[in-house]
């Protein structure tokens, strides 16, 4: 009788410490736990999720720069010829004489580009023009780009829009660093604002517009 009290007891003790354990669970322990696994869960998440954004970013970049090249390789591109640039001066009557192009502003040493495919026709020292380069469009179109601080080019090249020909100086007649942008048709000097324009390039908005796509700085 005693040894089954005493086993009964040690039944009853038992519970009792398993009782006694259950009521000693860290709740706050087991709450930062839980928190911390669902941190770790919403990081990886958005980890994933950068690293998805990135990959897209990337491959429309990349398709974006080439449907620019394959747009400015087109024998029927015309683009800006700079970029960056504040237009100062138009075509017209300045100084009781006739400005027969139009000047844009730019730090000496920017880049200019052909605004249209066409042949070199002289790239050196041309009087006031300073270092200068003409390119032959064809069709009786030709542009000259004045007053360079370095030519990239030389006479008979072949360009393409978008294709470096110097960089922009303050030689010949100039009166500070800038592009001075000149169209002849014909051998006569043309506004080359109107004409560009026709051509879906705004040189005064810095807008350019190829088969639709329109890009701007």
């Amino acid at each position: 009788m005693t040894t089954a009290l005493v086993g009964a007891g040690v039944v009853a003790l038992g519970a009792g410490a398993a009782l006694d354990d259950a009521k000693g669970v860290d709740t706050t322990a087991l709450k930062n736990s839980l928190d911390s696994a669902t941190t770790a869960e919403e990081l990886a998440e958005r980890e994933a999720s950068a690293e998805r954004s990135t990959r897209d970013s990337d491959r429309e970049e990349s398709a974006d720069a080439g449907l620019a090249t394959s747009l400015a390789d087109s024998p029927d591109a015309w683009l800006l010829p700079l970029h960056g640039y504040d237009f100062t001066a138009p075509y017209g009557i300045r100084w009781n004489e006739v400005h027969q192009g139009i000047d844009l502003a730019a730090q000496e040493g920017t880049p200019y580009k052909a605004v249209h495919g066409g042949t070199v026709k002289l790239a050196g020292w041309y009087g006031g023009y300073g270092y200068a380069v003409i390119v032959d469009h064809g069709d009786g179109v030709e542009t000259i780009y004045g007053h360079s601080s370095q030519l990239m080019v030389e006479a008979g090249q072949q360009v393409k829009a978008g294709d470096t020909l110097g960089l922009v100086g303050d030689t010949g007649h100039s009166y500070g660093a800038h592009l001075h942008l000149e169209i002849h048709v014909d051998g006569e000097p043309r506004d080359p604002v109107p004409l560009l324009r026709e051509k879906g390039v705004d040189i005064q908005l810095e807008v350019e517009q190829v088969y639709g796509a329109v890009t701007a700085p």
